[in-house]
């Protein structure tokens, strides 16, 4: 929804929070369903009904759990009956700079303030340990915004008696703990307090009327950066960008100023402001981010301004160039169709907003910036939280050269008359074989962002796939495939869960950028294999359908297994026996774990 976009109006959001929960009730989205639990060290009913639109935006549907006021040490160390059975997806322990319990004075030793410092982080340490171990889920803990006043005025800062030294202390130490721990995350108000502004956001009459930690009308902004986490811990960040050229990349039209007539670089202010730009949205290759070109443009002329010498970009940093006349909307889907993903996984950059209003009416789920003024780009795009990093694997720092690669897959495609003979010339290796702590991490992510190649839709915390890896109840198994074009990273993972001679399938997914290239095939094979090894005679797989999911609706019927069940709304139940089954991959030359020791 274009109002809970950044740049948004708070006062609107405020004003009209009903009406705009209501349009997306109704909107017919499929939307994932989690429990939140809000642990507050002040009043938190207006940041959960703010937090509520933006998540539905998201394309998630919270359901809350809110502790009493400032009871959120009391309910994480001794839940009472109603959390437990709530039992949440995610905590949100939600405290500020006013619940710290003991500040240093101006008569302590730093041996004392050292003491002090210790006892206050140990208590939320004890805290987030005790939620771990009860609830298995990921938690989100607020950092501490500066206070609004300086005792020691500028020395505050530098003094070790100073309370801005201690928070900037007792940051630190937060940080150092989400460093080393999976699944716990820094919600940072102290970045977000900084932009709203220190002396609005922290306005005492807030705290003393209402136990608000933050000004009313900064609510909105607040909820909106925690929002940026939630979802993209549950998979629902974007992986793509699209992007305009003119007035977008660079000022000007390179077809009408010609690539000396447009400006980029550091001659003028604002040549210096679209370099930043391009700069900005190179750096986003780094996690991972895939870039393309949406333009209507004479392609030729596009790349000549993509070789502009000032420019920070280069055509080579796209993986897709759409340069033409034809109309952006079905340019962003045929994109989204050569990288096998969904048009809801891009973001469209454009300064034009004619063209941003048709992507935002035709191609459902695209996110569309409202890009106005290239000195805003930057923030727009930031400040939206599209890419927010939570999880970051060594395949999110390759995955610019997997689609290139991709892409010169489907160009030796086209020279082949027998597909089968295609993939035999791609030399494809893939290993096979139980979770390896060096994966885990992705195998967690993969969980939770693959939606179309995903039989039971089922998501994992770090937590809770580690009790898988480490348990004897499950058959485990990841795929990374490579081919001589490269390596394409972890690309699959199945669980099972042991039933008598029966394994129960929980999880079969797979990244839809190795599709067609029968790694399902080896994958089962494999699955097979192990089964014999441990007893199991059949395998029974689950298909519960989702608005994303329909390419594997007939995944377990194309395995050949038998349907022996289905209910009014497509929940299937499917089987099949180990005995007699025949290897389905010819393809691939699949490997154990020992051959990524080897290399």
């Amino acid at each position: 929804m274009k109002e809970l976009q950044y740049p948004f109006d708070s006062e609107y959001i405020i004003k009209k929070k009903k009406s705009i929960k209501r349009t997306l009730l109704a909107d017919g989205t499929a939307r994932l369903k989690k429990k939140v639990a809000v642990f507050g060290g002040s009043t938190t009913n207006a940041i959960v009904d703010y937090l509520e639109l933006f998540l539905l935006d998201q394309g998630i549907e919270p359901e809350f759990y809110q502790s009493e006021y400032a009871q959120y040490w009391q309910d994480a160390m001794f839940p009472g009956e109603e959390l437990i059975q709530f039992a949440p997806d995610i905590v949100f322990i939600h405290t500020t700079s006013r619940n710290i319990t003991h500040y240093p004075t101006t008569a302590n030793t730093p041996e004392e303030v050292d003491q002090l410092l210790e006892a206050e982080y140990t208590r939320f340490e004890q805290m987030w340990q005790t939620i771990s171990e009860t609830y298995h889920c990921p938690i989100i803990q607020n950092n501490f915004e500066l206070p609004f006043y300086r005792l020691m005025g500028n020395k505050d800062c530098s003094d070790y008696r100073g309370r801005s030294n201690f928070v900037s202390r007792l940051n630190a130490k937060f940080y150092a703990y989400a460093e080393k721990t999976e699944g716990f995350y820094i919600h940072d108000i102290n970045f977000i307090s900084a932009s709203y502004g220190l002396k609005k956001w922290s306005d005492p009459s807030y705290w003393n009327m209402y136990k608000y930690a933050m000004c009313f009308e900064a609510i909105p902004e607040f909820s909106f950066n925690l929002s940026h986490i939630i979802k993209s811990v549950f998979g629902k960040n974007k992986k793509a960008l699209a992007l305009d050229l003119d007035n977008t990349l660079w000022g000007g039209v390179v077809g009408d100023d010609g690539v000396d007539g447009i400006q980029i670089g550091q001659e003028t202010g604002v040549a210096q402001s679209y370099y930043e730009f391009q700069s900005y949205v190179k750096s986003l290759k780094s996690l991972g981010i895939i870039l393309t070109v949406c333009s209507k443009n004479d392609h030729e002329n596009a790349i000549a301004g993509l070789e502009h010498p000032e420019g920070a970009l280069r055509p080579d940093d796209f993986i897709i160039i759409k340069a033409n006349w034809e109309n952006k909307d079905r340019n962003i889907i045929e994109t989204a169709n050569e990288l096998n993903i969904l048009p809801d996984a891009i973001v469209f950059a454009d300064d034009n907003p004619a063209e941003r209003e048709i992507v935002r009416q035709q191609v459902k789920g695209c996110a569309v910036p409202e890009m106005d003024g290239v000195e805003n780009y930057i923030a727009t795009m930031d400040r939206n939280g599209y890419f927010e990093v939570t999880n970051f694997s060594a395949d999110d720092l390759k995955r610019n050269e997997m689609y290139k690669a991709n892409a010169q897959r489907a160009a030796q495609q086209a020279s082949f008359g027998d597909y089968n003979e295609y993939l035999r010339s791609l030399d494809m290796v893939a290993v096979i074989d139980d979770f390896i702590p060096v994966y885990l991490q992705r195998i967690t992510q993969l969980s939770n962002k693959s939606n179309q190649f995903n039989v039971t839709t089922k998501r994992y915390t770090p937590t809770e796939m580690e009790e898988v890896a480490g348990s004897d109840a499950y058959i485990r198994l990841y795929g990374k495939l490579i081919d001589k074009f490269g390596d394409n990273g972890v690309v699959s993972v199945v669980i099972g869960h042991k039933n008598g001679e029966i394994l129960d399938m929980d999880l079969w997914i797979m990244s839809c950028r190795v599709l067609k290239r029968d790694m399902e095939f080896a994958m089962l094979d494999r699955l097979v294999e192990r089964c014999r090894e441990q007893g199991m005679t059949t395998i029974r797989g689950y298909y519960y359908p989702t608005a994303k999911n329909k390419m594997v609706k007939d995944l377990y019927g194309r395995f050949g297994f038998e349907k022996i069940s289905e209910d009014e709304e497509g929940n299937a139940v499917w089987q099949m026996s180990v005995d007699g089954y025949e290897q389905r991959c010819h393809v691939i030359d699949v490997k154990d774990n020992s051959y990524i020791a080897e290399s």
